[in-house]
């Protein structure tokens, strides 16, 4: 029999399982099961409980049927919820030959409701006797295999439910995510921020170097961008007198898929008025070391503060054997200085200078770092939205990128709230832009209005959330904590 004739065959004997509940009266999807209780909070607190011991205690439980053992007048069935596994036991003289024939004829998959009484077995565990039962949903198709899971990585993906079926340890990946995210919001709000919406459908995009989704918006006649970073607004709230705004949710950027992007990601972005990129830091280390404590973090990097601190000149340098960014200010000497310097793997020709830094960072600076690092001190060609240093080294700005475990986290600056000096910073990306870089930042006017009205100083992080949550779970593919990745057809 063929591969496709056995699953047929499977799928015909749950349907006809379906229409047996039905003829007996039991409807296989009824609208609710009220009163449950997780099964880790029903066997939590029985430790004293001796084998053979009854609790006296009835709880009601309700998941995934997962396993069954045994039949005829006695037999065993796991039963899993988001919080864990439970050991069911059935017995004819407590449900009657009709209805102990009916649990032990549900398909594994199949999700019941559970009454019954915790005891501790003679074996030792803790098991739940079922009282009574109810079909909460009809499973028609098989679950990946019990024993051996559900490995294949393109099904993983694409199927996420089966995964969160099979696999226990993305249940738990999941519910990490939501314990990072739960715990940002929480760090900014208890430090007097407030949590703010902007639009995610933008007339012009900004706040980032990246290439828009454009869509078209049928009433209004015009495109609209699917917004690539809330910088912008954000800042507009400072300039109104908010002081302390964040925003967390999607960005969206046109760009390739790896280990580490996804064209639909999660950040946050937070600004804080009367503060610098140096407060930022500041910022970002409590963050992610409260993060890490919360999720209660195991893995080798070190997440205590203070981080080191190392300015991107010397970041190339270090790991370029010597190459000198700043002595190479012009696209022609700095693609030669690469060529000169034997490193392999680069695209010089055609390139602008801020596209060739921001290679030299991607593929020499992020790739070798593990513990968290600051890298400081960025050119101003590449960062239109920070302030100029005040060490006076010429042409840099304030800003830092936080990198981790080879990848960035964080991107930071000192922002710029001189208006006159905005504008010439978007002159400057127009010129980049002509000259090829399609990922220039465009010119914002009604942004540069806003700063017309006055912006206090200001400090403002974008970080990744979905990069953080790869950190705390030790993955080291952002599908593996993206609940549906982008996936090729």
């Amino acid at each position: 029999m063929s591969d496709e004739e056995q699953v047929s065959d499977l799928l015909a004997a749950r349907r006809a399982k379906l229409e047996r509940l039905r003829a007996q009266g039991i409807d296989p999807f009824p609208h609710s099961f009220p009163g449950v209780t997780p099964a880790a909070e029903a066997l939590t607190g029985w430790d004293e409980l001796e084998p053979g011991e009854e609790t006296g205690r009835a709880f009601r439980v309700a998941g995934r049927l997962a396993a069954r053992r045994g039949q005829g007048k006695m037999a065993f069935l796991d039963l899993v919820d988001r919080s864990g596994r439970i050991q069911l036991q059935a017995r004819v003289d407590v449900l009657g030959e009709e209805r102990m024939a009916t649990l032990v004829e549900l398909d594994l998959g199949d999700l019941v409701g559970v009454d019954g009484e915790i005891f501790r077995s003679r074996r030792g565990e803790l098991t739940l006797r079922v009282d009574d039962f109810t079909v909460l949903a009809k499973s028609l198709r098989p679950p990946p295999d019990k024993h051996h899971g559900l490995t294949d990585v393109e099904t993983r993906f694409r199927r996420r439910e089966l995964d969160l079926i099979a696999n226990e340890e993305t249940r738990a990946t999941f519910v990490t995510r939501a314990k990072v995210i739960s715990t940002v919001r929480r760090y900014l709000d208890e430090q007097g921020f407030i949590e703010v919406e902007t639009p995610v459908l933008q007339p012009l995009y900004g706040g980032a170097l990246a290439r828009p989704f454009v869509t078209h918006h049928n009433q209004l006649d015009r495109d609209f961008y699917l917004r690539i970073a809330t910088e912008l607004y954000l800042k507009r709230c400072i300039v109104g007198g908010l002081e302390r705004v964040y925003e967390l949710g999607k960005d969206f950027r046109n760009e390739g898929v790896s280990f580490k992007h996804n064209p639909e990601f999660t950040m946050v972005e937070w600004y804080e008025a009367y503060a610098d990129y140096e407060d930022a830091m500041t910022r970002v280390e409590q963050m992610v070391a409260l993060v890490a404590e919360e999720c209660g973090y195991e893995g080798d990097l070190d997440f205590s503060a203070p981080w080191r601190r190392v300015t991107l000149r010397d970041a190339i340098a270090e790991h370029t054997g010597g190459l000198d960014i700043l002595a190479n200010r012009d696209a022609g000497s700095l693609a030669q200085a690469i060529q000169d310097a034997g490193l392999q793997g680069y695209e010089t020709d055609g390139r602008t200078w801020p596209q060739l830094v921001d290679d030299l960072v991607s593929k020499a600076v992020e790739p070798n770092v593990t513990d968290p690092v600051f890298v400081t001190d960025y050119p101003k060609e590449i960062s239109p939205f920070a302030k100029d240093a005040r060490s006076g080294d010429d042409g840099l700005v304030e800003r830092f990128e936080a990198f981790c475990s080879g990848m960035e986290i964080a991107n930071a600056f000192t922002e710029l709230n001189d208006p006159d000096e905005q504008r010439r910073r978007f002159e400057q990306q127009a010129r980049l832009e002509a000259e090829g870089d399609d990922e220039a930042q465009p010119y914002d006017e009604v942004f540069v209005e806003a700063l017309e009205q006055g912006m206090p100083p200001t400090g403002g992080v974008g970080l990744g959330i979905d990069r953080l949550v790869m950190l705390m779970t030790g993955k080291r593919s952002i599908r593996e904590i993206v609940l549906f990745p982008a996936m090729r057809d």
